[in-house]
């Protein structure tokens, strides 16, 4: 092969892409604020005031990290290691509980567009900011266990979001050749700054959970829609261009 043809090869972007890397809550399903009620009850039980100035400066940093991993949260918030652990446990214990009333749902048009993805040809996998055992529950709380060539949360990974490390765990897990053959999918900043770090081509905002289209943008959003119900059509669009 020529120089110039290495080149060209090497700046093409591939015409189809063969994996979807989908958040969960905020992109796939809502929870109606159980994250933040459970981060909330984290913190009380482990001396912070609610209502107190550290305790809503704490809520904020939670909320503005929304899709990190909440142990990489809870460490940023408590200098102690092991009452970052215990806060951690408390969330996901609590979680646990709020998942049982019915609350968590499928935001609509997603379970769609993931059976749509996967009979199109490409693979899916779930990625969450959870620990596995939660995501274990949301799922099942679902009946999506399945649903998904691929779950993954920060452990599967050694890191979550912002970090690119769960988005290269799925395409060393799916045997995928290149990673700009990946589609990133989320609704917070860190989602994009996943997707933008792998290399993924591209990488898709949606308005159905933490952040504005400016703070998507503002973080590498290739595109935003409105919610992952869209991201069929976008998925076309795009590949009709490529043709």
């Amino acid at each position: 092969m020529t120089g110039d043809a290495m080149t060209r090869d090497t700046n093409t972007t591939p015409s189809r892409l063969r994996l979807a890397v989908v958040d969960m809550v905020g992109t796939t399903i809502t929870d109606d604020g159980r994250t933040e009620r459970a981060m909330s009850r984290a913190l009380a039980e482990h001396g912070i005031e609610p209502g107190s100035i550290r305790f809503e400066s704490m809520l904020g940093y939670a909320r503005d990290t929304m899709g990190y991993s909440k142990m990489t949260v809870f460490s940023h918030l408590f200098d102690d290691a092991s009452v970052a652990e215990s806060a951690n446990k408390v969330f996901e214990r609590v979680y646990d509980e709020l998942i049982d009333d019915g609350g968590v749902r499928a935001i609509p048009g997603a379970e769609d567009a993931i059976v749509w993805m996967r009979e199109s040809g490409m693979q899916v996998c779930l990625a969450t900011g959870f620990g596995r055992h939660t995501q274990n529950m949301v799922l099942e709380s679902l009946g999506w266990m399945g649903l998904a060539d691929l779950s993954l949360c920060p452990a599967d990974a050694g890191r979550g979001r912002p970090y690119p490390d769960m988005v290269l765990t799925a395409v060393l897990a799916l045997d995928l050749d290149d990673v700009r053959e990946v589609a990133v999918v989320g609704d917070t900043s860190s989602d994009m700054l996943s997707g933008v770090r792998s290399g993924a081509s591209l990488v898709a905002g949606v308005l159905t959970g933490s952040h504005s289209e400016a703070t998507l943008r503002a973080a590498g959003a290739t595109a935003v829609v409105d919610s992952i119900k869209q991201l069929p059509l976008l998925l076309e669009k795009r590949e009709a261009r490529h043709l």
